[in-house]
């Protein structure tokens, strides 16, 4: 049962004087798209009634069935602290419907719901923190972004050497406005990168929280005549942007990931949660790193992992267990980048976890040592195997993962595959400027 309903959302309207309202849906790859409507017309959109063509929309629908209707969810209902005080604007996060009443598959929201209702069906929540990364750059004279950053700060600096730093609290702010529990910002490694980490909740609010928090941050940005790009790897030579997912199963309210009992604090089933990403990984990480430039931030030597495995100890393994434990006790999967659409990531990773469970499967040992100073004789002996190195690599490896393609559903695993597959030949095709410089005069 949510918290409003139809009648609480048209008073709360009326009272805060808004008067424009966005209804909001992500389409496949990840992208905020809307309809903005006034308040005149609020209450056709709390009756369902609002349509638009999904044929405009890049793997929705074939323009022969393209009429679909948005559905508010109301316990989305913010309003944006940004905007003027009279006249507010709302939104209202919706949910994507078909002309026959029921959820369209194309919906990423839809695909993480049935993969929530799924772990539900057996007792499961399932609850996610995110960390989220990002660059703030310069833009030039036509208010076009560049990769430019004049600053040279790196973790936790402050002003004056961090150049952000006025951008972030005000991002602070205005996310805390709209509901956020903010529980740290702060510069990160890269110079111009920043990250600002929100507090955990139940899956489908993170990713809808996801979601507004890149609205937000870039919005904010452009205030102060910044860039915000959550791109993977904008520029060579430095470090990557990530979205860490600190994951967690609760069951009758209780963390059921902790065990005081174990030498690492975990219960079975958090050994079997990893166990089941940990063998589907492969499979995920089309949909947990989705860009050509994705894999330009899984190389070795920027912080960001390589290698399938899992520690207590280190940060160089794809999954780490931090050190708090009780009911904090969760598992880190730092493998996702900005980029990913968190429905879609949130949704396989919440799959390949409940795998582990379903079929009890056990991880490897944990690698409690710097993965990356190990030999390749050690990481073999050890049967660690890295994540896959490109895009194509990524696609095949999903198109071979019955699990992760069911969980993506019939309508969303072929499209998405296709189009990643347009999008790694496209880039096959370019002529780059290394390239250039390191052929043209040789040959």
């Amino acid at each position: 049962m949510g918290k409003y309903n139809k009648e609480d959302i048209m008073r709360m309207m009326e009272e805060e004087n808004v008067e424009f309202i966005r209804l909001q849906f992500t389409d496949v790859f990840g992208n905020l798209k809307n309809i903005a409507i006034t308040a005149n017309h609020l209450e056709r959109a709390l009756n369902n009634e609002c349509m638009f063509d999904g044929s405009s929309i890049e793997g929705f629908a074939r323009i022969e069935e393209s009429d679909m209707y948005l559905y508010p969810d109301f316990d989305t209902m913010t309003i944006f602290p940004w905007r003027p005080q009279h006249g507010k604007v709302a939104r209202l996060i919706c949910d994507v419907y078909g002309t026959d009443k029921t959820p369209f598959e194309g919906d990423p929201r839809y695909v993480l719901k049935r993969a929530i209702k799924e772990a539900l069906e057996m007792g499961y929540t399932f609850n996610v923190g995110p960390e989220c990364e990002f660059f703030l750059f310069q833009t030039d004279e036509n208010a076009l972004p560049t990769t430019i950053a004049h600053e040279q700060a790196g973790y936790f600096d402050l002003g004056p050497i961090d150049f952000g730093e006025n951008a972030r609290r005000d991002m602070v702010l205005n996310l805390e406005e709209m509901g956020f529990d903010i529980e740290a910002s702060h510069h990160e490694v890269a110079p111009a990168q920043h990250e600002i980490d929100f507090r955990y909740d139940e899956a489908l609010k993170t990713a809808d929280n996801i979601m507004t928090f890149k609205l937000t941050v870039k919005t904010i940005a452009r205030r102060h005549g910044q860039h915000a790009t959550f791109m993977p790897k904008p520029k060579y030579g430095i470090s990557g942007s990530g979205m860490h997912l600190n994951l967690s199963l609760s069951k009758d309210g209780k963390n059921i990931f902790q065990n005081a009992d174990d030498k690492q604090g975990l219960s079975q089933e958090a050994y079997y949660f990893i166990g089941g990403i940990m063998k589907h990984m492969k499979g995920m990480t089309a949909i947990m790193n989705p860009l050509v430039n994705s894999y330009k931030r899984l190389v070795p030597g920027y912080e960001a992992p390589v290698h399938i495995a899992w520690s207590a100890k280190n940060r160089s393994p794809l999954i780490r267990i931090p050190a708090v434990r009780g009911e904090a006790t969760r598992i880190e999967l730092r493998s996702p980048d900005s980029a990913a659409n968190p429905y879609l990531a949130l949704a396989v990773a919440l799959g390949a976890g409940m795998d582990g469970i379903k079929n009890k499967i056990e991880p490897p040992k944990s690698v409690d040592r710097n993965i990356f100073e190990m030999t390749q004789e050690e990481r073999t002996a050890c049967n660690i195997e890295t994540l896959p190195t490109n895009l194509l690599d990524a696609i095949e490896e999903l198109e071979k993962d019955p699990l992760v393609m069911n969980v993506l559903g019939p309508h969303i695993a072929p499209l998405y595959i296709e189009a990643k597959k347009n999008e790694w030949r496209e880039y096959s095709s370019q002529v780059t400027n290394w390239e250039v410089d390191r052929y043209l005069y040789k040959y």
